[in-house]
């Protein structure tokens, strides 16, 4: 009887009202039904998922990772380098224009460690060395003319000779004679270098903030003076970049006998993060060294490059090839400042606060899917009311038919058959 009531009251209005009624229907508001409920296992979960995601955003976004700033991570920077230092090297003594390159200094700057030369080389022709793929012979035959292989020295002339003062042969070549495989001299390291000191000068400007900053203290007295004879310790000396290479290997987990013998890249990193909150003076650099090129045992580990240094003898050209191994230093820079903002600030506190709400859903799904076993709790949380309509009598005596209650009055309806329920008089 309930439901032939309910149909008589949808028959009253046409087809067509309900696409009016969804489209009215979509500008109405919505809020959800709040629900007590009493169970503590529950309320424990509730309460310390809360406390988890307010931890989040208090210690980590806000404090740690300073989400109320705008920031600026790529700023404009320059680097300025210069080594110092003199070695005794045999007879000879050694200063920066001897085993420093480049000589003008800039972010990149590498220092000579240990040197293999090659004395008196000049244009002319000699023996392949025998390690070069299809250099040996016994007859001019093996030897093609005019031949290059890009893995030996020179070009081919089509003879095979005596390898030096050996016994077997290998073909001749059109190149700088001697080869550097056969004639270099191995040199000592400079192991005095571990005391040689480079100097780093950085200068860092954040556009954003019109702020720049450099690592050595302005207008500090006799400033030339305390440069002269200070060493970079960051506690002691934060404003001195003068670094020994002894300090820059041993911070590199490096061991400086073996830089000396194979070489080395390291990367000097310059990183500065400055709250522009604080006062000024409390954004300064902090330094870092890391080994940048590989070195497990593979050919191509280390550091080396060749130069030459020419020289006339009796009209004819001489060379010295010279193999340099080294330090090679590459300083690299990173910047980040940040200032508060009003904008940033709001985005990650609305965002902290509806973050909040992902404790609901979670104790709604434990609720619904491991404690709401005899659908206790869905029956409660879910309402479903149909408004069948526009009269609120129609609406009053709809909701007492369906909660089993006895209406206060009939609804006002159109002439036709009674809408009363016999059974609810």
């Amino acid at each position: 009887m309930v439901w032939d009531e309910l149909d008589c009251i949808v028959k009253e209005k046409p087809p067509t009202s309900f696409i009016k009624d969804y489209f009215l229907g979509f500008w109405d508001y919505e809020t959800p039904k709040v629900m007590v409920v009493k169970n503590k296992k529950l309320g424990v979960i509730y309460r310390g998922v809360q406390f988890l995601v307010i931890t989040y955003f208090i210690w980590y976004v806000f404090i740690s990772q300073k989400a109320y700033q705008d920031s600026e991570t790529r700023p404009e920077s320059s680097v300025y380098t210069k080594m110092k230092g003199t070695a005794l090297q045999g007879d000879h003594i050694l200063d920066m224009v001897e085993y420093v390159r480049p000589s003008e200094g800039g972010d990149v700057i590498s220092t000579i460690l240990r040197r293999e030369v090659t004395h008196n080389q000049r244009q002319g022709t000699c023996a392949e060395h025998f390690t070069v793929p299809s250099a040996n012979c016994s007859k001019d035959a093996d030897c093609t003319s005019r031949e290059v292989n890009f893995d030996g020295n020179g070009q081919r002339t089509g003879r095979c000779v005596p390898y030096y003062n050996q016994t077997f042969k290998t073909c001749e070549i059109q190149t700088w004679c001697p080869i550097e495989d056969y004639a270099a001299i191995w040199e000592p390291a400079l192991t005095e270098a571990i005391n040689f000191t480079v100097y780093i000068k950085n200068a860092i400007h954040f556009p954003k903030f019109k702020v720049l900053r450099g690592n050595i203290k302005p207008n500090k007295r006799n400033g030339q003076k305390y440069l002269n004879k200070c060493h970079y310790n960051e506690k002691e000396h934060p404003y001195c970049p003068i670094f020994r290479l002894g300090y820059i290997a041993e911070q590199a987990r490096e061991k400086f006998s073996e830089l000396c013998r194979t070489g080395g890249v390291i990367g000097v990193f310059i990183n500065w993060k400055c709250d522009l909150d604080l006062d000024p003076s409390e954004c300064t650099p902090t330094y870092s060294f890391r080994r940048l090129d590989l070195r497990k045992n593979l050919p191509s580990s280390g550091y080396n490059f060749r130069f030459a240094k020419y020289y006339s003898k009796d009209g004819e050209e001489f060379r010295t090839l010279i193999k340099a191994f080294g330090i090679r230093l590459d300083v690299i820079v990173h910047g980040h400042a940040g200032r508060f903002s009003i904008i940033p600030t709001i985005i990650n506190t609305v965002t902290a606060m509806t973050s909040v709400g992902i404790c609901s859903i979670i104790c709604d799904w434990i609720m619904l899917t491991f404690i709401d076993k005899n659908d206790i709790y869905s029956d409660r949380k879910f309402d479903d009311l149909i408004q069948i309509t526009n009269s609120s009598s129609s609406f009053d005596y709809l909701n007492s038919v369906v909660l089993g209650q006895k209406p206060k009055h009939a609804p006002r309806g159109p002439p036709g058959p009674s809408l009363g329920n016999p059974g609810l008089k």
